[in-house]
């Protein structure tokens, strides 16, 4: 309804890479797995009644995704055209936890609602799908009683952290700008590896920080799964972000922590996260494609 305009994200992003892996012949329909929508029954694992009630009042939604005229649609519109397409994200980072541990690595191309717990959303975030994948895993898959969750979006995962607090099953490394949304202190608390950014951080610091921090976290604690959170908004001139990482920088991110995790055999489910510039679509598409050149994804 032309309401996405209102909001800094680019609302096509997902799709878009989908047809940039399409043009370079990477993937065909056959090699996509269609994510399925997380029912009540899914997200009741980790939400709390109360919380998924919360989101059938339109003002609620209009808070969480920060597009305010979503507060004068009829919910039953809100439910259709704004949270049906991201429980369906939410169902595919779940999907996406169980295709790594039998494949040894997956990608959700959408996911990453890391500012979301168990009984509050924010930040453009309704539903706490890193926690989901986590929590059926634990719960439904014999073999995986460890998780690391590898969170690189320019922003703070406070709600994985919140969710996951008092948990020694969960190991989280979170690099982010120190100066931005969302600053929640107690949710620092669950950080083993905190790696707090300044405003302007380029490529050479930040890459050397990454191999530094994530070599180490996999070192302390072998996991059974890594979640990776993969936002783009680590790029120069993101309007939110405040880094400054080129393009070929983020390429290189994503390069780093797939060989860490391939080169231990340790499953790795990545998610796209943040990332609010038009251009990002294309970059996470080149990275997927950088990935696939090096044979640290395949189609086996």
């Amino acid at each position: 309804m032309g309401l996405e305009k209102l909001h800094p994200f680019d609302a096509g992003k997902w799709g878009k890479v989908i047809n940039f892996l399409k043009e370079e012949k990477l993937i065909g329909d056959d090699l996509i797995v269609q994510a399925r929508e997380a029912t009540d029954e899914d997200l009741l694992v980790v939400h709390t009644r109360r919380y998924l009630n919360k989101l059938k009042w339109s003002f609620v939604v209009a808070t969480i995704t920060e597009i305010p005229p979503v507060l004068f649609l009829p919910n039953f519109l809100v439910q259709r055209k704004v949270l049906k397409p991201l429980r369906t994200q939410t169902g595919g980072t779940i999907m996406a936890g169980k295709l790594a541990v039998d494949r040894g690595w997956a990608i959700n191309v959408g996911g990453g609602f890391h500012h979301c717990s168990s009984d509050k959303g924010g930040g453009f975030c309704a539903y706490a799908d890193i926690t989901l994948a986590i929590k059926f895993l634990f719960e439904r898959v014999p073999g995986v009683s460890k998780a690391t969750i590898i969170d690189l979006d320019a922003h703070q995962g406070n709600g994985h952290e919140r969710d996951f607090m008092d948990d020694q099953r969960v190991y989280i490394m979170d690099a982010y700008n120190r100066y931005i949304y969302p600053g929640d202190g107690f949710a620092k608390r669950a950080i083993k590896r905190k790696v707090e950014l300044e405003w302007g951080t380029e490529d050479t610091e930040y890459l050397q920080k990454v191999h530094t921090h994530v070599e180490g976290a996999l070192n302390e604690l072998k996991p059974d799964i890594i979640v990776y959170n993969a936002g783009t908004d680590i790029l120069d001139g993101d309007p939110l972000g405040g880094l400054a990482i080129s393009p070929q920088g983020i390429v290189k991110r994503d390069e780093v922590v797939f060989k860490a995790a391939r080169s231990r055999r340790i499953p790795i489910l990545m998610v796209t996260s943040g990332g609010y510039q038009k251009r990002t679509a294309r970059i996470i598409a080149d990275s997927i494609l950088n990935l696939h050149n090096l044979g640290l994804i395949d189609k086996e």
